[in-house]
């Protein structure tokens, strides 16, 4: 049993939820919690190693076993450390680190999702969960946007960073993966999304809480499109409005029939 916060695993796991850039050099990244762990392990994810305490339920145990049985390094810490390590009041009793894969983009795509300048954790996670639940290709991170990876977003998400193709680009970079689609940026002004046709193919700009989105942003959007809403309501947050806009695409593109 690890117990010393000196441990090579210990202090790697407490890099690793720091700064993106020792994300990005060591290409790993933290989960934390059953279900996340579960996730990864259930979608052959690979793993550097797994830490679990002596509180972990029945379900993680199970896992434990899963991830000795494949030949994953997994190793007990008293419960203390593992609460020091938490980003959570009450941790589930296990944390894991994984690599930081790539899932390979499609040739050509027909719905993809840029958020632009989206700062808060989880508004980033929120986003990147309504993007795996709604048929997103790929996710698109300039560089002003929160780490994908961050703690905090890996947690919102609840498992969509292992279905959903993920890529830091610059806009340079994500003006060619997009140059075929249309773009729509959402905006307080734009046209009402409930009446624009949103069947072709496009990319989704969603821009961030306190500043909108970026002037590259704007500059490459074709259209700007909004959310109807009644009362006195200012706006909705990054993570809902882009759900609502995400869902709004799958709405219509499941009835072709639908009047605009």
């Amino acid at each position: 049993m690890i117990t010393s916060s000196q441990n090579p695993k210990i202090k790697w796991v407490r890099v690793l939820l720091g700064r993106p850039k020792e994300r990005r050099e060591a290409n790993a990244f933290v989960v934390e919690g059953v279900r996340l762990v579960e996730e990864a392990e259930a979608r052959d994810w690979s793993f550097r190693f797994a830490l679990y305490d002596n509180s972990l339920n029945e379900r993680g145990r199970s896992i434990v076993e899963r991830l000795r049985f494949r030949g994953v390094d997994v190793e007990e810490i008293s419960e203390s450390l593992m609460k020091s390590l938490s980003d959570t009041e009450t941790p589930q009793g296990i944390l894991a680190i994984l690599e930081l894969n790539q899932l390979p983009m499609m040739n050509s795509s027909n719905f993809i999702l840029i958020p632009d300048q989206v700062r808060d954790p989880g508004n980033l996670g929120t986003l990147l969960r309504s993007a795996a639940a709604t048929g997103v290709q790929a996710v698109l991170f300039p560089s002003e946007t929160t780490d994908a990876f961050a703690p905090k977003v890996v947690r919102a998400g609840m498992g969509a960073h292992f279905r959903l193709p993920i890529r830091s680009m610059s806009w340079e970079e994500i003006n060619v993966q997009i140059k075929d689609l249309q773009i729509y940026l959402a905006d307080m002004d734009g046209q009402s999304c409930w009446q624009t046709d949103l069947r072709q193919p496009l990319a989704l700009i969603i821009g961030g809480e306190a500043e909108g989105a970026s002037e590259a942003a704007q500059k490459l959007a074709a259209r700007r499109i909004s959310i109807p809403m009644s009362g006195n309501v200012e706006s909705l947050n990054a993570g809902v409005a882009g759900s609502v806009l995400m869902f709004e695409v799958v709405r219509q593109r499941s009835n072709d029939d639908i009047s605009l």
